[in-house]
């Protein structure tokens, strides 16, 4: 792992039911809204480790949770997430919708999320 300065923190996402961590540090005091930039550039690209290139990433409804330094990981850390677990909506179809679980749109009902 990178050396991580004080203001800096690793940014971990979760995304259609995978999860990594981008390869460099980020600011940690930076803005939700950048975060989700960086986010949603990464894996578009395939710029995460753990996940698989979503060239239509929407990373828009997601949480950013920042958290501070601990004995054990003595670093800031940063996780981007979804509102719900594993990304599902509330409707009944969208519980159970694959496509929905993979980050794509609800193949019942067409919501993002």
């Amino acid at each position: 792992m990178n050396d991580i300065k004080d203001t800096e923190a690793r940014l971990n996402v979760t995304y259609g039911g995978q999860n990594g961590d981008l390869p460099d540090p980020v600011m940690f005091q930076a803005g939700d809204a950048d975060v989700k930039a960086w986010v949603t550039e990464a894996v578009r690209t395939g710029g995460v480790p753990g996940i698989a290139a979503a060239p239509n990433a929407d990373f828009s409804d997601f949480v950013v949770d920042r958290f501070a330094p601990t004995e054990v990981r003595p670093y800031n850390y940063i996780v981007v997430r979804p509102k719900t677990p594993f990304g599902f909506a509330a409707c009944d179809h969208c519980k159970g919708c694959f496509m929905k679980a993979l980050g794509g749109m609800c193949c019942g009902c067409g919501a993002k999320r």
